[in-house]
């Protein structure tokens, strides 16, 4: 546990180093558990549930006119939103 607070750069207290020994181990056993199984026929997929994408598809459409787009800017500077300057 000191390796992994030492690569995390954090200290911890004796007493938080075995709370977390603890927590480590469950996680490290549970991962094993995992390991074990036997994943050959199981497809590869790329989110956790098999539902479809709920994305739409996506199109080519019309942009609006600048007029139209900051027509509710607070302040605009020629084709664009003026804001308030943060940098020096």
């Amino acid at each position: 546990m000191r390796h992994v607070a030492s690569l995390a750069r954090i200290s911890l207290t004796a007493e938080e180093e075995q709370i977390y020994q603890h927590q480590l181990s469950a996680i490290l056993e549970a991962i094993e558990t995992l390991n074990a199984l036997n994943t050959d026929s199981v497809e590869p997929t790329s989110h956790a549930t098999l539902s479809q994408s709920l994305l739409r598809e996506d199109r080519v459409l019309p942009c609006l006119e600048p007029d139209r787009a900051l027509a509710n800017a607070p302040a605009k500077v020629g084709t664009s939103i003026a804001v308030p300057k943060i940098l020096e």
